[in-house]
């Protein structure tokens, strides 16, 4: 077993655990240079292509979904008026709004990205989804009645009568931006994936999801959206499930047997308590940052309102969101393990450290291609493509939506033009199709420029916790006004974008792998142990805080700068300070405001009656 490689100019001595020497000298044909090209260059692994049986699964999953949206089409009001295009006419029940919603919750990035975490930073991660769960009850208590109340289609009308019209095209057009960057993302990123090690063409994967996506999105509404998002939900299940089966079938001991491999090689460690806020991941960060990311995405996020807007009444949003969080946690707690049960298949011959693959992310369609069967693997490729469906055509909706109600209805209603139902839903379904456009030439332009992923990503991100600062201070604070509010999300955004733009960046400490077990375990052991990580104190401590904590930061420094800036703007301008309706408001606080009121009404009214001169007496 090699321990270490020594490297000079000229040679390169492999130093072994019983102390045999191994020299390759200049004029052996491999020089030092040599050896570093071979440990800093993957080893290109030959991937199968597609199959035909693979295609035909793929393709009978893909029809589902378009024959949904033509179903949808030409049943009920045929999306005729612009509430069952975006609000399915309160129709939806408890059940299916529920996995609807879960099933957008887990896109392909994190069915991907999560399983590659698990894999080589251990399951804590799941503990994140736990912490979103947590937030739940105070989105139906707090959040979702104030929206319920107003009966929004786009959640930015509560930014305009609490604050603004400039505030709410300002967090209208930045959540824009960012979800139609993510759509582009959610498209271009499993492509990657998918080509280098399932052999399927990323421009052909690309055109696939986003032609079917804006297919059914765009003429069968919301509803075409949520009853596919739950078949899709489902696929995605079954593809988890047949994926940690099979590698179980691969593992000694099958189930029991990846638990503790998962635990010896230290993927099952719950103990990290550490304040730190340094450490990748921590009990502290994922239950805060959880319920953080968790808040922004069910609380103020307009996929997910919009979704939970499409129901009769607030007790079954309610229900329906309660019921949801124990699918998340599922569907968290089935990424994670599969990224434990492929560790547990690759534990002595690692497919990253010996040149297989680039990166863990890769990790899922890698063990896809080399150990599943024709037709199994169009299963596990349709459950990748059913993730990134589920999760962009509900951006594309929303985005039309979001279009509609907070720039065309509002020009139209300046210039004093008529804009009737018919007039809302061709427009409606225009913008659908033109979201669908702009998500394909996006991803197509991100195949070309791959950096910019992490840009959109970062600003997804960053944006995040800003806004939902902005919710919160609306909805629980009196004193919150439009200029202080705005303040506290500038600086929030600036110290948010710098922290995940900032550079340089320090690698972060991975959990131990093997390649003992690797054909080529030589040059696979020296690729391995060549990788040192540099001291991360010598790094600027903004660049090396964990991204689970961008969230959390950005909401805090929008409510403490928002509310101190708030407070000195009501004491420079005093005569700007203004009572708003209650309504705008958490319910508790609402309640209150309502009860001063009254109280207030009382005092006044019986001052006045004692100063009237009929009843002095």
């Amino acid at each position: 077993m090699i321990d270490r490689v020594r490297m000079s100019p000229v040679s390169c001595e492999f130093i072994s655990s019983n102390n045999g020497h191994v020299h390759f000298e200049g004029e052996s044909g491999l020089d030092a240079a040599d050896v570093q090209r071979l440990i800093e260059t993957p080893t290109v692994t030959e991937t199968n292509a597609l199959q035909w049986p693979d295609y035909l699964v793929i393709s009978a999953v893909m029809s589902v979904s378009v024959f949904i949206g033509i179903y949808y089409r030409f049943s009920g009001g045929r999306q005729r008026t612009a509430a069952e295009y975006f609000s399915a006419e309160n129709s939806m029940g408890i059940l299916p709004l529920s996995i609807a919603m879960m099933a957008s919750h887990i896109s392909a990035i994190t069915m991907l990205g999560i399983s590659g975490e698990s894999y080589i930073f251990g399951a804590s991660i799941v503990i994140l989804y736990v912490a979103g769960g947590l937030g739940i009850p105070l989105i139906v208590y707090c959040y979702l009645p104030v929206f319920f109340e107003m009966k929004v289609v786009s959640i930015y009308e509560y930014l305009e009568k609490r604050f603004g019209l400039y505030m709410r095209l300002l967090v209208s057009t930045a959540n824009f931006t960012e979800t139609l960057l993510l759509a582009g993302v959610m498209l271009y990123a499993p492509s990657i994936a998918l080509e280098v090690t399932a052999g399927l063409s990323s421009t052909t994967s690309i055109a696939v999801i986003a032609v079917i996506c804006t297919f059914y999105s765009t003429i069968g509404g919301i509803k075409a959206v949520l009853i596919t998002d739950i078949f899709q939900g489902v696929l995605m299940v079954v593809a988890f499930g047949t994926l940690i089966g099979i590698a179980a079938d691969n593992v000694d001991g099958g189930i029991a047997g990846i638990w503790q491999i998962g635990r010896e090689g230290g993927r099952l460690d719950f103990t990290e308590w550490s304040f730190d806020p340094t450490v990748r991941y921590t009990w502290w960060n994922l239950l805060i940052g959880g319920m953080a990311i968790g808040l922004s995405f069910f609380a103020v996020n307009q996929v997910q309102v919009q979704r939970l807007m499409a129901v009769r009444d607030l007790k079954v949003a309610a229900n329906a969101l309660l019921l949801c969080g124990p699918f998340v946690i599922l569907l968290g707690a089935l990424t994670c393990f599969t990224g434990l049960s492929l560790y547990a298949v690759y534990v002595n011959c690692d497919p990253v450290a010996s040149g297989k693959i680039s990166s863990y992310d890769k990790i899922l369609t890698y063990f896809t291609a080399e150990r599943l069967s024709p037709g199994v693997i169009g299963l596990i490729v349709s459950g990748i493509f059913s993730a990134s469906l589920s999760t962009v055509s509900a951006m594309m909706n929303s985005l039309a939506a979001v279009a509609l109600e907070d720039y065309v209805k509002p020009l139209h209603r300046k210039l004093g033009i008529d804009f009737g139902d018919k007039k809302a839903i061709f427009t409606a379904k225009a913008f659908t199709f033109v979201n669908g456009v702009l998500c394909l030439l996006l991803a197509l332009l991100l195949r070309t420029l791959g950096g910019l992923v992490v840009v959109a990503l970062g600003i997804a991100g960053a944006i995040g916790g800003p806004i939902l600062g902005i919710f919160t201070l609306g909805m629980f604070s009196e004193t919150a006004n439009e200029t202080g509010t705005s303040i506290g999300m500038i600086t929030a955004l600036c110290i948010c974008l710098w922290a995940v733009f900032g550079q340089p960046k320090p690698q972060p400490l991975m959990l131990p792998v093997s390649v003992e077990g690797c054909a080529n375990s030589t040059i696979a052991q020296m690729r391995l142990n060549s990788t040192a990580l540099p001291d991360k104190s010598s790094y600027f401590y903004l660049y090396r805080i964990s991204h689970i904590w961008y969230n959390p930061i950005g909401l805090t420094i929008t409510i403490i700068v928002g509310y101190i800036a708030s407070i000195i703007i009501r004491l420079i301008r005093p005569e700007n300070n203004i009572e708003y309706d209650p309504s705008l408001f958490v319910p508790f606080l609402a309640a209150r405001i309502r009860r001063r009121r009254q109280d207030a009404e009382k005092t006044t009214g019986s001052q006045l009656f004692v100063l009237e001169p009929s009843h002095i007496r």
